[in-house]
C-alpha cells in the first residue's frame, strides 16, 4: 500500500476535473451555507480551506520540507472562489511538470515522492467536492470506481495505518475488519498497541471479525465519514466496523 493505483495521467485528469466540479458548486452558492458532512465548515470556508491546502503543498514541494508559512486566506479584493481556482491551477501545473517517482519531502516516510502529493490532492479535492455539492443542494457527481478504489486504499493506508499511530490513538478493543469492494480486499486491525491496514486476499478479508462491503463509491465515502454507518453492508461483529469508522473520524478530522 502507498502507491496510487490510478497512474500519473489519470490522477492529473481527476485532480483537474474534481477541482472544476468543486469550483462550479461554490459558484453561485451562499458562502455562509453550512456543510453538514463537515461540521464547522461553510461552503466559502471549504473553498478557502482547500485553496490553502494547495498552497501549503506547493510551498512544501518548493521548499523541500514542511513550510513555516503560506497564504492561508485570500488577499484583499480576491474572492474565496478566485483564491481556490488560483491555488488549484498553480498546484496542478507544478505536479504536471514532475514525474510521480521523483523524490519529494512528505509527511509519510513510506512515500516521499511527487506521487504521494498528487494522490493526496486527488482525494482531498474529491472529498471536499462532495461536501460542497451536498451543501449547495447539487446532485452529487458520481465517483468512478477506479477513483474510489484508490481512495479506499489511501484512507486505510495513510489515515488509519499511519496517521492514527502518529497522533497516538488506537482502538480500545482488539478487532479486525475486512473491506471488500470493486474486486479488491483489505484488512484493518485495531486495538491496544496495534493499528495496521494492508491489501489482502478475499479469504483473509472474509475471515476478519467484521466485513464491510458495498460499491466502491459507497465504501469510499463511508470510510471518509460522508455517509451514514448503515450505507454499507456489515457482516460479523458490528463493533469492530464501528471502531474502524470512529477511529477514522479522529484521524481525518
Amino acid at each position: 500500500m502507498g502507491q496510487s493505483t490510478l497512474g500519473h495521467a489519470r490522477s492529473l485528469e481527476v485532480l483537474a476535473a474534481e477541482g472544476e466540479l468543486l469550483a462550479e458548486a461554490v459558484d453561485g452558492a451562499s458562502a455562509e451555507a453550512p456543510v453538514p458532512t463537515c461540521p464547522g465548515l461553510t461552503i466559502g470556508g471549504t473553498a478557502r480551506h482547500v485553496g490553502s491546502v494547495y498552497r501549503m503543498v506547493l510551498a512544501w514541494l518548493l521548499e523541500g520540507g514542511r513550510p513555516e508559512t503560506w497564504s492561508r486566506d485570500p488577499p484583499p479584493g480576491q474572492t474565496g472562489l478566485e483564491y481556490f481556482r488560483e491555488g488549484h491551477q498553480a498546484l496542478l501545473e507544478h505536479l504536471s511538470a514532475h514525474d510521480p517517482e521523483e523524490p519529494a519531502s512528505s509527511w509519510w516516510p513510506e512515500d516521499e515522492t511527487y506521487g504521494f502529493w498528487l494522490r493526496r490532492m486527488v482525494h482531498e479535492t474529491t472529498v471536499h467536492r462532495v461536501d460542497v455539492q451536498s451543501a449547495a443542494g447539487r446532485e452529487l457527481t458520481e465517483i468512478e470506481d477506479d477513483i474510489a478504489v484508490d481512495g479506499v486504499d489511501e484512507v486505510l493506508a495513510l489515515w488509519f495505518g499511519r496517521k492514527l499511530p502518529m497522533i497516538g490513538l488506537s482502538g480500545t478493543k482488539a478487532g479486525s475488519v475486512g473491506v471488500k469492494t470493486g474486486g479488491h480486499h483489505w484488512i484493518a486491525r485495531a486495538g491496544p498497541g496495534e493499528t495496521t491496514a494492508k491489501r489482502c486476499s478475499a479469504e483473509e478479508a472474509e475471515q476478519a471479525d467484521s466485513l464491510v462491503s458495498a460499491a466502491p463509491e459507497k465504501v469510499y465515502l463511508w470510510l471518509w465519514g460522508r455517509t451514514a454507518l448503515t450505507s454499507v453492508t456489515v457482516s460479523g461483529h458490528h463493533d469492530a466496523a464501528g471502531q474502524l469508522w470512529a477511529l477514522l473520524r479522529l484521524a481525518t478530522r
